[in-house]
Order: structure tokens, then C-alpha cells, then sequence
């Protein structure tokens, strides 16, 4: 009987350790002893935790300092979360893995508006739910004035106006530059987009996610949607960012530097000092922001901190003079701002995260990504002195392209010309320029660096995205060598998958433009002493990450400590603990429950495409996406061509494809699923995928599962032969009764099995359906 006390009082020894390195590593230090100490106590009444011994709470002199049971500590993007979730139990406070469901303050949905329109149509939807949570922006066809395309921009527009949506045409900006500058992705708000580059709003404490257009369809017609709140990545940044380095540098760097899929299907919370933080302007912040999306990571959030502030003051203070009128009224108001900072989140010490990075931005020197992949970065100098020979400069995209980008660009031209004429690029180099936003334009044309870069030969392109999304002028012909200042240079994505791509900070491609090869402007000097870039586990600071370490160990004590109190208290109540522990056999014979008319089992020949990271680019190419009018015969045709133009060929209706690591990543285009599907390939197997891939495939009725274990011995038995996709003749069996997949090695090799994840009779009904747009039209009619 006294075992369980003792449990009980280690258990309050240790939270009260863990307590006191909480308290001794913040600014809370001063409180009183009391306070400082959370105290657990046992019981064998129903009320399993109290927070003093019982003698301390009938009249012990100090019992009143003792503080109230308090609820769990949430990050700031579980703060955010929990207010624009509906439904929520009383009390609840949510947290990461939690199914929500979410009415995001704002939706927006760009050329794909159309197709979203469509599904939100044959779903029996005839009115928006509330049409100033939509936002419609045209930005990514719009140097094609084809008769096609300019009826659908003419359609998307007419729907706009029909239901009071708020609209900007072709030419006026890229979708999340208008989101920011007008004010949309608000601070402290969840703002989602159809489009994966939805991340950038965290540059301004906005949490911005990306949706699919289903997703964006039942927004639409609901106000809601689902989201799973992902694990929590906290990045600390340390030291100061040094002159010469730019924010596209930090987001180049960590891509590069923590490349082993460190944060996939993550969201992101930067934070840092104060000193620190005051060094990443709000420009920076949103480049940053906007390329955790090539990190993998589904959210990249900044700190509503006094940069923003500033930033937005400023912002306000330009609309009052820009236009009285509006008053109140305007998306940028000093009231607004006003009560953003009475009440302002941020993350609760203590607060939970799935893993802690950091970066020493003292340590950090220009970097450049490539060729044809993020996860590579190189700093600069290692690459000057290889004389990587351009043709073509791009200064494009909603990543760096703002007024403070093109100065910096504008800035390698003025200084090379030393007060006489501006300079032209070099020969034989194409340099095309794109502001973010018409706004972003008018800003650099008004301060005369627009004008520099056309006195030095660049060719200016509308606003929108362009080259980014291999749509225009000025796509990367094969063999030829390009920098950009976008933000995904994946094989082929801005032009032909033979020809080489590199991003880099608008001030290098600017001076790589210049010298006709890959170079910087000289700007950055390396500090005394850096000889290498500082990243790492934990927060950057040596005693705390101990003291850390520490704390991380006792919680696994505790939990454990809290499991055996917990089933002590159900034994002093009457009732039985578990303590059967389940064997291999009984998990084996746990049965889903399968649908009517549902397959029992998915079988047939994996082909195998032996790589990690294949992106949507890679499975459907970007210049057939915004074709609304592509045949199933030709998505089957070209699926996976950018990745393998044999696949084609290779590949059969029935196989089941499996591939690497991250399959899925990047944009948020639907026809990945679909084009598979297309190919009457009805299963797709990975060691992991993208989270948007896999929210496509399942609106989309493709089904997937992930066997880490089958891509480890496909790659043992193959991997001598890098043969991009290949017959493997070997047989895979999913049974989706059992949760179980069963795997032949080639006639006559061994046979082996495991457990997978569950596939739910709710998830089989979407899939039988035929995807969730015919889900819900169901359900709209059965009501």
C-alpha cells in the first residue's frame, strides 16, 4: 500500500525539479519559493490529482500562496489554432495531433479559382458562406492571353462578382504578396490558401497553411475545414544577421544544413532575442517564411514582436494618408494594431515542441541552392571559384521580389556603375525582372531602382509568378545554367528538366546577371574568427539546452510514474488495470471493419522509382496545371515525366508504385493524385509522404501507405542500379482488414509481412465515393 505513495511523491519531487529550471531560465525567477513549486499529492478518492497534501490545504499558513491548477502550456501556433476552431468540448485546450475543425479568418484561391468553383458547384453549393472570409487573386497564367485562358480569368472574375468576393485581376500581384500588403494574413489569425507557398503569411504572425482546392471548396460552402494540428518544430536563431546576409541566405541555409527531412509535415515557430530578431525585417521574415515550404514544413511562424509592430504602424500610417476616407474601416488602422498588442499571443513558457533547432546567424555567409534542389546549398564563395557560367537571371516571385529586394538589385548596378553609366549584364545572360505586387512595383519605380535594372538591360515581365511556375517567358531552355530568387528549383520546374537551376538572394543574382557567371556583390565580409556556420539541436544556449536535456529526461520518468499512479487509483476505485501486454498475434487479429463493397485487399507488381523527395512537379508538370481542359489519357501520359520520361512506358494500369522518402512535396496541385490515377495505378507505397500529397490523394481517391521497410530492401536488393523507375517483380498485398501488408520478393524469394497504419471505414467511404467532393455532394443529398 505504500508503494504508490512513494510513486506519488517522487513523481511531485520530480515535477518540482523540472519546475524550478522553468523558473530558474526565465524571467519569472523572482516569484516566491511557493510559487515557484507545483506539488502533487496522492489520493484513493475519485479525484486523481490535487495540488497540495491534504494538510496543507486545510489551513497551513502559506496554503493560500500555492498556485491554482493551471491548464497545459500551448505554443503559439496551438494559441492561434484554438481560437478559429469550432466545436471545441468546453475547456478544450488543443493541441498538436488534434483533429480540428478550422473557419480560417481568410481563404484565397488564385487561377485555380475556377476549378474550385466547379467542385464547389456540382456539390449543390449555390451560396458562399460568407463571402468576406474568400479572397480571389489571378497570378499564375498571366502572360497567356489565349482565348482559353482569358474566358476562364473572365469566369473567375464573374463568379467574384456574383457572390461580393473580393477580387484582383490578372497583373495586380502574386497571391501572397496581396494577402500581406492588404492586409488579409493578419497577425494572430489562420489564413489558408490553395497554394503551398500559404506559409509566407507566418512572416507577418499570421499562421498560414496550405488547403487544397476540395478543401478550399468546402470553405466555401461551410466556412470550415479539417486540419490536423502537425508536431511543433521550435527554430532558434542566435547572434546577429551580418551585413552582406539576407533572409533568402537563413531559409538557403537551413534547407541545405538541416536536409534530413528534420521538420517534414512540421509547423514552424521562429523565435530568438529580441537583439536578434531586430535584425530580420519583416521582408526577410517573409522570404524566410515563404520557403519552409521547400523545407517540408506546413507553417513557418514569426513572433508578433516589436519589428512587426513597427512594420505595421508604418503600414497603417500610409493608409490613413492614402485614403481618410476609408477610416475604420481599412485593413491596416492604428485601432487594429492597438488591439493586436492588448492582446497579444505568444507561446506559454514551458510550451511543448516535437523537436528545437537553431542557427547562429553571426556564423551565416551568402549561400546559394543547387543545382536543381534545395537541399544542396553552398556558400557563395565556394562556388565563385568554380566559374559556373549563366545564361539566364531571374528576379521574380512572391519569395524576392519587393520593393527592398529590387534595390538591392538595383544597388550591385549603381555600385558597379561608381556615379557613370549604369552597366549592362553580361553577354549572352537573359536577366527578367518581376515585382512581387504592381504596389511593390510602383514602390521601386517611384525610388528609381525599377529604372536602373532596365538601364541595364533587364526584361520586365508582369507581376505574377511567371517563370517560377515554368509558365511565360523566359523558361530554362536544356543545357542551359539559371539563378533565381524564387523559391523551388526542382529538375525542370522553370523550364526543361536537361538544364541546371540555382536560387540565391536577388543582390547575388543581380551581380551573377552582371558577370555572367554565379557571383556576389562583395558586400559580405567574414567576421574574425567564423570558419564555419553554428546549427544544432536545442535553443542554442549551452546551459539551457543541458538543463533541457535534463528536464526531457525526468518527463519520461513522470510519464511513466503518471501511468502507474493512474492504474493504482483504478485499482483503489474497483476497477481492473490493463495488464495484458498485446503480442504481435493480437494486433495481427485486430480487424477494421470494411465498408460494403470496399476491396479487402490491394494487390499487384511493384514498379519501383527509386528516389527521395519526388515532388509534384516531378509526378504532374507545372505547365499542364492550370489547363483546365487536359483528357485523363494525356495525365496519364505525361504523369511522372519530369521525373522519368520512361515511366511511361515502364509502368502498367494495376501496378502499385512505390518510391523513397517525401513523396509528394510541394505545390499543392491536386492532378498528382489524380494523374496517377489517370494511370489507372490505384496504390501508391513510400517511406514517407508529403502532408499535402496526402490530404490531395485521399479528396482525390487514391489510397497510400507508408512502408519505411520495403523502400530499405528494395534499395538493398536494387541499389547497385540506379535505374530511375523499374519492374520489380515483386508482389505486394495490402490487406486492409487486417492493417497488414505482405510482400513477395520475386518469384521464389521470401515472403514477409507487417503492420500498417489503419485505413477507417470513414476514409474508405471517401475513397468509395470516388473522392471527397463526391462524399459531400452525397451527404448535401441524403439532407
Amino acid at each position: 500500500m505504500l508503494l504508490p505513495v512513494r510513486r506519488s511523491l517522487a513523481l511531485a519531487t520530480g515535477r518540482a525539479y523540472r519546475q524550478a529550471l522553468l523558473v530558474s531560465r526565465s524571467s519569472t525567477a523572482l516569484r516566491t519559493p511557493a510559487q515557484r513549486l507545483r506539488v502533487a499529492s496522492y489520493s484513493t478518492t475519485p479525484s486523481y490529482r490535487q495540488d497540495a497534501f491534504h494538510t496543507q490545504l486545510e489551513g497551513a499558513p502559506f496554503a493560500a500562496a500555492l498556485p491554482k491548477a493551471t491548464q497545459a502550456p500551448q505554443t503559439l501556433t496551438e494559441k492561434i489554432v484554438q481560437r478559429y476552431s469550432v466545436g471545441l468540448a468546453p475547456g478544450k485546450k488543443v493541441k498538436a495531433g488534434d483533429y480540428v475543425t478550422l473557419s480560417p479568418h481568410h481563404c484565397m484561391t488564385h487561377d485555380n479559382s475556377w476549378p474550385v468553383a466547379m467542385k464547389f458547384m456540382s456539390i449543390g453549393a449555390s451560396k458562399i458562406h460568407d463571402n468576406k472570409q474568400v479572397v480571389m487573386t489571378l497570378d499564375h497564367d498571366v502572360q497567356n492571353k489565349s482565348e482559353p485562358n482569358l474566358k476562364k480569368y473572365k469566369q473567375i472574375e464573374e463568379f467574384a462578382r456574383q457572390h461580393g468576393v473580393d477580387f484582383y485581376p490578372a497583373g495586380r500581384g502574386i497571391g501572397h504578396q496581396i494577402m500581406v500588403e492588404e492586409g488579409y494574413a493578419w497577425p494572430g489569425t489562420v489564413t489558408v490558401a490553395s497554394d503551398s507557398h500559404s506559409n509566407m503569411y507566418g512572416g507577418v504572425g499570421c499562421l498560414g497553411t496550405p488547403m487544397v482546392r476540395t478543401d478550399a471548396a468546402s470553405i466555401w460552402a461551410t466556412g470550415r475545414t479539417w486540419w490536423q494540428i502537425p508536431p511543433i518544430a521550435k527554430v532558434t536563431f542566435t547572434g546577429l544577421l551580418p551585413y552582406g546576409v539576407t533572409g533568402k541566405d537563413v531559409i538557403v541555409a537551413l534547407c541545405g544544413l538541416f536536409n534530413n527531412d528534420d521538420v517534414l509535415n512540421h509547423a514552424i515557430e521562429f523565435t530568438g532575442s529580441e537583439q536578434t530578431m531586430r535584425t530580420i525585417s519583416v521582408d526577410d521574415r517573409l522570404a524566410i517564411a515563404n520557403m519552409t515550404t521547400e523545407w517540408g514544413a506546413l507553417s513557418g511562424l514569426f513572433p508578433i514582436d516589436s519589428i512587426l509592430q513597427s512594420w505595421l504602424r508604418a503600414k497603417a500610417t500610409v493608409s490613413s494618408f492614402m485614403g481618410p476616407e476609408i477610416g475604420s474601416r481599412g485593413h491596416f488602422t492604428h485601432g487594429k494594431i492597438d488591439e493586436l498588442i492588448q492582446n497579444q499571443l505568444q507561446a506559454d513558457p514551458g510550451a511543448t515542441y516535437a523537436k528545437s533547432l537553431y542557427l547562429n546567424l553571426s556564423t551565416l555567409s551568402p549561400f546559394v541552392a543547387g543545382p536543381n534542389s534545395v537541399k544542396i546549398a553552398t556558400p557563395l564563395k565556394d562556388l565563385e571559384a568554380q566559374d559556373i557560367k549563366l545564361n539566364k537571371a531571374y528576379l521574380v516571385s512572391c519569395t524576392n521580389s519587393r520593393a527592398s529586394d529590387i534595390a538591392a538589385a538595383a544597388r550591385v548596378f549603381t555600385d558597379a556603375a561608381n556615379g557613370g553609366t549604369i552597366p549592362k549584364v553580361a553577354d549572352g545572360v537573359k536577366f527578367y525582372i518581376a515585382a512581387a505586387s504592381i504596389v511593390e512595383q510602383h514602390a521601386a519605380e517611384e525610388a528609381g531602382d525599377w529604372q536602373v535594372l532596365l538601364d541595364a538591360g533587364a526584361e520586365p515581365l508582369p507581376s505574377g509568378c511567371g517563370p517560377c511556375i515554368g509558365l511565360g517567358t523566359g523558361l530554362l531552355e536544356p543545357g542551359e545554367v539559371g539563378i533565381s530568387a524564387s523559391n523551388r528549383n526542382f529538375k525542370g520546374r522553370m523550364g526543361s528538366t536537361e538544364a541546371k537551376a540555382y536560387l540565391a538572394s536577388p543582390e547575388v543574382v543581380a551581380a551573377s546577371a552582371l558577370q555572367g557567371k554565379i557571383a556576389g556583390p562583395g558586400w559580405y565580409e567574414k567576421p574574425e574568427g567564423v570558419e564555419k556556420v553554428i546549427i544544432g539541436e536545442g535553443n542554442g544556449d549551452h546551459v539551457q539546452d543541458k538543463a533541457l536535456s535534463i528536464e526531457e529526461a525526468l518527463d519520461k520518468l513522470i510519464a511513466e510514474a503518471d501511468s502507474m499512479i493512474a492504474a493504482a487509483e483504478k485499482q483503489f476505485e474497483g476497477a481492473s488495470p490493463a495488464v495484458e501486454e498485446s503480442t504481435e498475434t493480437d494486433a495481427e487479429e485486430t480487424l477494421t471493419d470494411i465498408l460494403p463493397g470496399f476491396p479487402e485487399n490491394v494487390e499487384g507488381e511493384i514498379v519501383f522509382c527509386d528516389a527521395d523527395n519526388i515532388n509534384t512537379d516531378g509526378i504532374y508538370p507545372g505547365k499542364y496545371t492550370y489547363q483546365d481542359n487536359v483528357s485523363v489519357d494525356k495525365m496519364a501520359e505525361v504523369c511522372m515525366e519530369n521525373y522519368d520520361k520512361s515511366f511511361g512506358a515502364v509502368a502498367r494500369a494495376g501496378d502499385i508504385l512505390v518510391s523513397g522518402f517525401n513523396f509528394g512535396c510541394g505545390s499543392s496541385r491536386e492532378q498528382a493524385a489524380t494523374a496517377i490515377l489517370a494511370k489507372k495505378i490505384p496504390l501508391v507505397v513510400a517511406g514517407s509522404f508529403g502532408n499535402i500529397f496526402s490530404r490531395n490523394s485521399i479528396n482525390n481517391a487514391l489510397m497510400g501507405v507508408e512502408v519505411p521497410r520495403l523502400v530499405q530492401r528494395l534499395r538493398e536488393t536494387f541499389g547497385a542500379d540506379k535505374t530511375p523507375t523499374r519492374r520489380t517483380g515483386w508482389k505486394f498485398v495490402w490487406d486492409v482488414r487486417r492493417s497488414k501488408v505482405t510482400v513477395t520478393e520475386g518469384e521464389g524469394g521470401k515472403t514477409w509481412s507487417q503492420k500498417v497504419g489503419e485505413l477507417p471505414p470513414n476514409v474508405q467511404e471517401i475513397i468509395a465515393r470516388g473522392g471527397l467532393e463526391k462524399w459531400v455532394k452525397h451527404q448535401i443529398s441524403l439532407s
